[in-house]
């Protein structure tokens, strides 16, 4: 019998500017009601990143994460999982500040440091809404996303163990699951895990079919049956490697976060919309979709009363 499988809705991140597209919501009200109307079409977890409203760069601000996840929290029994990447231009302690705010069941955590290139996107853009993002996108040349091991450390310290917060374990490659185990093998990280395969960043795995495989592969050498999984497919790759993810035993991941587009051509005018595309393709493979009560029974979350908002 086909398994149930968690839908995993990323709603703005800190990867697209905004011009890139219209619809990547910005403002409080915006992401909040984009992610309100996402779990309504069937997302069980909301990934959220925040935003500066008055001109959509990456903001690490725990007031600003409030303005939108105080009505979200108020509208949908959604899994609020908050991030801790940020943006490469960001500390740790800004990364956190966030999360250690409001002690949310998930959080994300990327398992190490990598180049993260978004600046061949300036190839095709040449009109900005704003004048940071330019800057942003380039700096991605000679930047690097920040994750060391003595970073991932205070992670699982400050945020998981002092604040039961269980973590979306985001692998971008092979090495990442070696450092996971790493970190199990020390005690460092309990069960159960879940492993949020990345796939088509530039630094990272590319977004190949049997790459997928391959990552599987490891991770059961490593793991066993002891873990969740999970796929993103960074642009175009989104929904093919979902419904790959979902016939292999996975759950998806979809969201502005990862792709701006619906289809070929087409940008998606809401988070919405591409979870009620991926929730079609799925239930029509006779996929159930998981509820958010479910998926915390699936990755063994503290509950929504534990989170302080």
């Amino acid at each position: 019998m086909p398994h149930k499988v968690i839908i995993t809705c990323a709603v703005t991140g800190s990867v697209h500017t905004p011009s890139m597209s219209p619809y990547l919501p910005l403002k409080p009200d915006e992401i909040a009601q984009s992610a309100i109307d996402a779990a309504l079409a069937g997302a069980a977890v909301l990934h959220l990143h925040a935003r500066d409203p008055k001109d959509g760069r990456p903001s690490y601000d725990p007031a600003t994460f409030r303005a939108f996840l105080t009505p979200i929290h108020a509208s949908t029994d959604a899994v609020i999982n908050i991030t801790t990447g940020g943006a490469q231009t960001m500390t740790l302690d800004q990364r956190l500040a966030a999360a250690l705010d409001v002690a949310p069941e998930m959080a994300s955590c990327n398992m190490g440091s990598m180049n993260f290139g978004t600046y061949p996107i300036l190839d095709k853009l040449k009109e900005f809404r704003y004048a940071w993002e330019r800057d942003y996108l380039e700096g991605s040349r000679t930047g690097i996303f920040r994750n060391t091991f003595a970073d991932i450390e205070q992670i699982f310290a400050r945020l998981g163990d002092a604040h039961g917060t269980h973590f979306e374990f985001e692998c971008y490659d092979v090495g990442h699951l070696y450092t996971l185990r790493h970190f199990v093998d020390r005690g460092l990280v309990k069960g159960p895990i879940f492993l949020q395969f990345v796939l088509g960043v530039l630094g990272g795995i590319g977004a190949d079919p049997e790459n997928l495989v391959h990552l599987k592969r490891i991770a059961d050498k490593l793991f066993g049956d002891a873990y969740q999984w999970s796929v993103l497919g960074a642009g175009r790759y989104q929904m093919p490697l979902a419904v790959q993810a979902a016939l292999m035993g996975g759950n998806v991941r979809v969201g502005l976060e990862d792709s701006l587009y619906l289809g070929r051509g087409e940008l998606a005018k809401s988070n919405a919309e591409q979870v009620a595309l991926v929730r079609h393709e799925l239930e029509g493979l006779g996929y159930e979709i998981a509820t958010p009560r479910e998926a915390r029974e699936m990755l063994a979350l503290k509950g929504r009363h534990c989170v302080s908002l």
